[in-house]
């Protein structure tokens, strides 16, 4: 087994750094359970949606700085 797990390290580590990134994602949800898969998908379920919104002119996009400006009007500072 341990010769095993260092060849996978050793083509994992060849691959390109997006590929890493999804094996080690996956590999880390794999650890977490059911609990953390049900998390993930409903966070891309609301990415999503809030994509479509932006895309389709339904949501309103602020600047951030008037965001500030406002918020520190707001409390007085």
């Amino acid at each position: 087994m341990p010769n095993e797990l260092a060849n996978i390290k050793y083509d994992a580590l060849a691959l390109p750094e997006r590929d890493r990134a999804k094996l080690a994602k996956d590999l880390l949800d794999s650890l977490d359970g059911d609990e953390k898969l049900d998390v993930s998908k409903a966070w891309d379920i609301e990415i999503c949606r809030r994509i479509n919104e932006i895309e389709s002119g339904e949501a309103q996009l602020l600047n951030a700085g008037d965001v500030m400006t406002d918020v520190k009007k707001g409390l007085n500072i």
